[in-house]
C-alpha cells in the first residue's frame, strides 16, 4: 500500500507485470474512488463551463456525451485535466484529479461568483474502471439486459446515466472499457461481483505503466501550472472556435500559438538495457536539451520508454545518461501502444 493524495492505495495485488498484461489481453478493474467527482448544475452551468475550460462544452448535445479538457490559469498553464459529462440540460459532471481537489474546488467556486449555478463535490460517490478487451462483456454481466444493450451501443467518450450510476466508455489505459461512477454503498458489491466473474484487481503500478504506453499525461509530471496544452501534446483539447468564447487563459494560449511553442512532449525508446526515469536529462545531437517527465518499463514493447519535454526542433535521436553511460534513445510520436498493439517499430 502507498499514500496517494491522502488515500491509501495498493501499488499492486501481487504482480504489477501480470496486472498490466491482463488489462492488455483480458480485463482488469481499478478502484479509482480517489478521483474527485464534481456536479455543476444551474441555468448558467453551460456558460460557466465554457469560460472555465479550454475545450468547448457546447459540443455536448446528447445525454451522456463527454469531452476531455484542461482547466487553465490566466497564463495558459494547466491547473488540471479532467473529463466533463453532459447529464441533462443544466447538469454536468466533472471528474478531476485527487491531488488537485482542494485547488480545483476553490478555483471553480471563485470563478462561479454570483452566477446561477451550484458547484457540488460528490464525496458520496465511488468509481471503478474496468479496462481491457473483455471489459465491455464483463460490465454487461453486471447490469440488467436493457442497460447492457445500451452500453454496447456507446462509442468512446459516451456514457449512460442509469439510476444513481454513470457508466462511460472512457479510461486511462489505451484499452476499451468503462468507468463506473456509483454510490459508495454499492461499490464493494460491484467490486466483489467483478472479481467473482474473473476480472483481475489492478493497482497503481499497472495503471501507471498502462497509461505511459498509451501516451497519456499524468498531472504533476507531464503537465502542470507551468506548462500549457500546446507544449503537453494536448493542443487537440483546445477549442479555438468560436473566436469570441473567452475561456480562461485564451489570450496567453493565442500568444503562444502565434509565436510558436518552443517545446513539445514526445516519446522516448531506450535502445540499450537500462531504465528511463523522471527528471533525467535528454541530450540532442544539435546541442539542445530536454527532460524526461515520466519513464518506466513497457511490458508490451519489452524495453524502457518515457515521455519527455524536448525542443520542437528535436528530430528522431538523442541520448540519456544512465549511471555514467550515455545511452541512445529514439524519439517517437506518442502514443507507443493503442488497443494492445505497438505503434512504434
Amino acid at each position: 500500500m502507498v499514500d496517494f493524495a491522502g488515500w491509501e492505495m495498493p501499488l499492486h495485488y501481487g504482480s504489477q507485470l501480470e496486472e498490466h498484461r491482463v488489462v492488455r489481453s483480458r480485463a482488469g478493474v481499478f478502484d479509482v474512488s480517489h478521483m474527485t467527482v464534481v456536479d455543476i448544475s444551474g441555468s448558467e452551468a453551460l456558460a460557466f463551463l465554457r469560460h472555465l475550460l479550454a475545450n468547448d462544452v457546447a459540443q455536448l448535445t446528447a445525454r451522456g456525451q463527454a469531452i476531455y479538457s484542461c482547466m487553465l490559469n490566466d497564463g495558459g498553464g494547466i491547473l488540471d485535466d479532467l473529463i466533463v459529462y453532459y447529464l441533462s440540460e443544466g447538469r454536468y459532471r466533472l471528474v478531476v484529479n485527487a491531488a488537485t481537489r482542494e485547488k480545483d474546488l476553490q478555483w471553480m467556486q471563485g470563478l462561479a461568483g454570483t452566477m446561477d449555478l451550484r458547484v457540488r463535490e460528490r464525496a458520496d460517490m465511488a468509481m471503478l474502471a474496468v479496462q481491457g478487451p473483455e471489459a465491455p462483456a464483463q460490465v454487461a454481466e453486471q447490469v440488467e439486459a436493457t442497460t447492457a444493450r445500451k452500453l454496447a451501443e456507446l462509442k468512446p467518450f459516451q456514457g449512460l446515466e442509469t439510476g444513481d450510476w454513470l457508466i462511460a466508455r472512457t479510461g486511462y489505459t489505451g484499452e476499451d472499457g468503462f468507468e463506473i461512477i456509483l454510490p459508495q454503498r454499492q461499490v464493494v458489491s460491484l467490486w466483489e461481483h467483478l472479481l467473482e466473474a474473473g476480472v483481475s484487481p489492478c493497482g497503481l503500478g499497472a495503471r501507471d505503466s498502462l497509461r505511459l504506453e498509451a501516451g497519456l499525461c499524468l498531472y504533476g509530471q507531464d503537465m502542470d501550472e507551468q506548462t500549457s496544452p500546446l507544449t503537453s501534446n494536448l493542443g487537440w483539447t483546445v477549442a479555438w472556435e468560436p473566436g469570441e468564447r473567452a475561456f480562461v487563459g485564451r489570450a496567453a494560449l493565442e500568444a503562444e500559438r502565434d509565436s510558436g511553442p518552443r517545446e513539445r512532449l514526445a516519446g522516448l525508446i531506450l535502445e540499450e538495457r537500462g531504465m528511463l526515469r523522471r527528471d533525467q536529462a535528454v541530450q540532442l545531437p544539435d546541442g539542445g536539451k530536454g527532460v524526461i517527465t515520466s519513464g518506466g518499463f513497457s511490458p508490451l514493447l519489452g524495453r524502457s520508454i518515457a515521455m519527455a519535454r524536448v525542443p520542437v526542433s528535436a528530430a528522431d535521436r538523442g541520448n540519456v545518461t544512465l549511471r555514467g553511460r550515455s545511452l541512445p534513445v529514439r524519439i517517437v510520436r506518442l502514443p507507443f501502444v493503442r488497443k494492445g498493439k505497438s505503434l512504434v517499430g
